[in-house]
């Protein structure tokens, strides 16, 4: 089972068009910048649900 964390991560890289590179090549095949662009977007959905 995927954990609600995970879940929002591959929603996340959904979103940005990544899914493809990410179930081709897994994590590690992202760049730096891609995987920072998906860091944000997570902190700052989590920070939008605790207000």
């Amino acid at each position: 089972m995927i954990k609600d964390d995970e879940k929002l991560k591959l929603e996340i890289a959904r979103e940005l068009g990544l899914l493809d590179k990410i179930q081709a090549g897994g994590w590690k095949s992202l760049s730096a910048k891609e995987t920072g662009r998906i860091g944000g977007i997570i902190s700052r959905k989590k920070k939008s649900k605790a207000v």
